[in-house]
């Protein structure tokens, strides 16, 4: 059932240290009301996250999303929102959908202006591999408009409480739909290269990148990546986060967390899991896994 929600700027603190997302609200008391409404989260197997809220947002405020998901999708059902990532801005309102992948160089920043309602839907992708999805090897953000069909159907399946097994299988054949209209083409992954990375080198990088994605699990050191990619280890390590914001085992651990979380889906426990990512103890494990996904490697078992 919906959960409902008084928002202060304390309790979007501790919202905004679980979920990796830091929230800005210019001159209100930390137990000044800034929306009320309500909040339900439904997790959908395999590897889908989806929120719906419906909030009267009484004071402006604006969130800072750094906790890198392979794609994050937000639809707005009533309502406006305004969304920036470094000099790209739009505006969305009721019927339009916004489809980002993000990073800690370059967060999804979200203002919510005071409105009487603003009713949205956010779906997070926490791994690829399950529906063949494409991998974004650099920040993305761009809008689109849904069919009305299936904007009509949105707002008639939100009306239900979420708590039941027919309306999990409606909102995961929805948001299929959503991802399928509102993840980018190969074509639109474009991203301006970093000052003095030749293109043959980015040509290596993204392969490195890509295998990193699909083969997690794998074994790999430094030496031999460099080896492998004709350049130095400082150079290659300079080069990887110039050209996408982190560092190679920072990337291969969010990678290999991605494919811990479609594991333990597929009832894998969680120490088989530790083990597969390279965790000596459950516990390094879990607290990485939480820090990730905000959640517990046991709930994600727990949910399937």
């Amino acid at each position: 059932m919906p959960t409902l929600t008084s928002l202060t700027p304390a309790t979007l603190s501790q919202l905004g240290h679980k979920f990796g997302i830091d929230y800005l609200h210019p001159g209100e008391a930390s137990d000044c009301p800034l929306a009320h409404g309500s909040v339900s989260d439904l997790s959908l197997p395999p590897a889908l996250h989806l929120t719906l809220s419906d909030l009267e947002v009484r004071h402006r405020y604006l969130s800072r999303s750094t906790q890198s998901v392979p794609w994050f999708v937000c639809v707005v059902m009533d309502g406006r929102i305004n969304i920036s990532q470094g000099q790209t801005q739009f505006t969305i309102g009721a019927g339009q959908g916004l489809c980002a992948h993000f990073t800690p160089q370059a967060p999804l920043i979200v203002e919510q202006p005071a409105q009487v309602r603003l009713r949205t839907l956010n779906i997070a992708v926490l791994a690829t591999a399950p529906y063949a999805l494409p991998s974004a090897h650099e920040p993305q953000l761009r809008t689109w408009t849904l069919p009305p069909a299936l904007f009509t159907q949105l707002l008639a399946t939100s009306e239900h409480p979420l708590d039941d097994w027919r309306q999990s299988l409606l909102w995961h054949g929805l948001s299929l739909q959503l991802l399928g209209y509102g993840l980018p083409t190969p074509s639109l992954f474009s991203f301006p290269l970093p000052p003095g990375l030749k293109a043959r080198e980015n040509e290596r990088l993204a392969q490195l990148h890509e295998t990193l994605c699909n083969h997690p699990m794998a074994e790999y050191s430094l030496k031999a990546l460099a080896r492998s990619m004709a350049m130095s280890q400082s150079s290659l390590r300079q080069k990887f986060r110039d050209r996408y914001g982190c560092t190679i085992f920072d990337h291969l651990r969010r990678c290999r967390l991605q494919e811990a979380y479609r594991q333990l889906e597929n009832d894998h426990s969680v120490q088989q899991v530790a083990h597969a990512c390279g965790y000596c103890h459950a516990t390094n494990f879990a607290t990485a896994f939480k820090r990730q996904f905000g959640i517990a490697p046991t709930a994600v078992i727990s949910r399937c």
